[in-house]
């Protein structure tokens, strides 16, 4: 049986469940209001009437508790459904039929980005190609910039491909030819980049050359389990650039597709925002958008 390891959080009503791999692409917020037929984990851990929310992203499953129970009361057997629903379902969503490996088109909540999702890992970090003339070293971005003269940027991270056209064409247009374009390309074995991957702990380092202080690392931290994820899947990269005490300001570093997105700035303050005042509203008060 997979072993599971049990973890508190900063929030005394959420307990992390951490497993030793990861357990799907992206973030999944559930609660009692949502759809919940495919997730098998979920109907188990909702049998129990105190679990209020779910929230599943990278390597755990993190749950919200009811007021007046004790984690210490309920935490081993909740520990004891995920070990059992893991093993009978390491992916979280129900099994189905295996796929040929593929790339899959979608649209980004940034309407000049397209992403491109592959079956399989293309590189562990990321690189971000903001011009051809920055390509020569990440070949898969250079081929897709000689082949498509709309191409602005490229940014390439873990299973997908995240592309930004310019205004001379609409993505319903070119989208097919740029899926097939880099079907084709990865299944003839092409190479994808030769340099070295950002890592995605803290790439803001890459650009201020410090270390996090303390109550930094620990804002980051909270954007790398919760939110991190999730940016990821709509073809982004969030990171924590800088911390501003007096005002209690957090400023966000957004690449990728989140870099210019007309909804960035609604999602900083519709969940980013919240989600740390949840989580350490001692440390911040607002978030600021900074684009890559």
């Amino acid at each position: 049986m997979r072993p599971i390891i049990i973890e508190p959080t900063e929030n005394p009503k959420v307990m992390k469940f951490v497993a030793d791999y990861n357990l799907m692409p992206g973030s999944l917020e559930i609660d009692r209001t949502s759809d919940i037929s495919e997730i098998p984990l979920a109907k188990k851990l909702f049998v129990y009437p105190f679990v209020e929310r779910i929230f599943i992203t990278a390597n755990f499953i993190a749950v919200a508790k009811q007021d007046g129970v004790d984690w210490e009361n309920v935490v081993e057997p909740l520990k004891g459904i995920i070990e059992e629903e893991l093993e009978a379902n390491p992916r979280v969503y129900m099994q189905k039929k295996a796929e040929v490996e593929q790339i899959f088109a979608e649209m980004t909540p940034n309407p000049m980005v397209m992403k491109f999702v592959s079956t399989k890992v293309l590189m562990d970090g990321f690189v971000e190609v903001k011009s051809k003339e920055d390509a020569e070293e990440v070949p898969l971005a250079k081929a897709i910039f000689d082949q498509f003269d709309f191409t602005k940027e490229v940014f390439i991270s873990d299973n997908f491909v995240a592309v930004t056209k310019n205004v001379s064409v609409e993505w319903h247009e070119v989208m097919i030819a740029m899926r097939t374009f880099i079907t084709e390309y990865l299944q003839n074995g092409g190479k994808i980049s030769n340099a070295t991957p950002q890592k995605h702990e803290s790439p803001v380092e890459n650009l201020i050359n410090r270390e996090y202080t303390e109550t930094e690392q620990k804002i980051s931290d909270i954007l790398t389990e919760y939110v991190a994820p999730a940016v990821e899947a709509d073809g982004g990269k969030i990171s924590l650039m800088e911390y501003i005490p007096e005002t209690k300001t957090a400023k966000m570093l957004l690449q990728g597709a989140c870099s210019g997105c007309p909804s960035s700035t609604a999602t900083l303050k519709g969940g980013i925002e919240n989600l740390l005042k949840q989580f350490v509203p001692e440390l911040v008060e607002k978030v600021e958008a900074v684009n890559g």
